[in-house]
């Protein structure tokens, strides 16, 4: 990446509701340059000369739009959800090729959803019972949500580390499926409600005491500190990082 000047920036997604926001964020910062903006159907070329790239795409379509990034050479900062353990491999096989490139996936960018998380991870050993609620507007195409399903991967291996069996549950018979998903053990649900952004609540009980954990994003500019964050420092991480937490100290 170009030192002692601005870095150069292109969006894939460039068109959807981050992504736009995402162009006027980099616009604005004084350090960055937006060179690109692209979206469904464009050919991506050589991104326009980008140093780094910030993915917004779709989880069909976000797989293939990295791997297009690392083989020339660009960084990447991802907001898709999508990504499971077979992708990651394949992503990982992927930089193999190219040791220096450095690929941020990120569940959320928002500052205090990273910390939501980090505080329901220190929490989970206390804890016999707890659940996940996130709350989207009904545009959203996956469930549950890349924050949902990496604090629930969090608190079952802090559970786990900490001895404790599975949370319990009497239920028996649900055919419906009301007790929600099950992420590593822990119990998430998924709520569609116009008029909402981004929301999530951890919920922990105990006999006689409940510790409720929650985060609010009322707009998508509670995102766009951690964005640039991710772009100011993917490429002082090369390889793979899951969680923008590894960015901000607060391993």
């Amino acid at each position: 990446m170009t030192t002692n000047a601005r870095i150069k920036v292109a969006v894939i997604g460039a068109a959807g509701r981050m992504g736009s926001t995402v162009c006027r964020a980099a616009t604005a910062a004084p350090d960055l340059e937006l060179v690109g903006t692209f979206d469904l159907g464009d050919d991506l070329g050589d991104l326009a000369g980008a140093d780094a790239v910030v993915e917004f795409s779709v989880p069909g379509a976000t797989l293939a739009n990295v791997r297009h990034c690392i083989e020339r050479g660009i960084h990447v900062v991802v907001g898709t959800t999508g990504w499971d353990a077979a992708k990651l491999a394949e992503l990982r096989d992927a930089l193999t090729a190219h040791p220096g490139v450095g690929v941020l996936i990120a569940p959320n960018f928002a500052i205090g959803a990273i910390l939501m998380m980090r505080f329901a991870e220190q929490a989970a050993r206390f804890y016999e019972s707890v659940e996940v609620i996130e709350l989207h507007h009904p545009g959203k195409v996956d469930a549950p949500s890349g924050t949902a399903a990496r604090t629930a991967s969090l608190i079952g291996a802090a559970r786990e580390a900490a001895g404790l069996g599975a949370v319990p549950d009497a239920t028996t018979l649900d055919p419906e499926g009301a007790r929600g998903a099950r992420v590593d053990g822990i119990p998430v649900h998924a709520v569609r409600l116009r008029g909402l952004v981004a929301h999530q609540e951890v919920l922990f009980g105990t006999e006689g005491e409940q510790l409720t954990i929650r985060h609010d994003s009322f707009d998508r500019v509670s995102f766009m500190p951690g964005v640039l964050a991710g772009i100011r420092g993917v490429a002082a991480h090369p390889g793979v990082t899951v969680g923008l937490e590894h960015y901000l100290g607060l391993d």
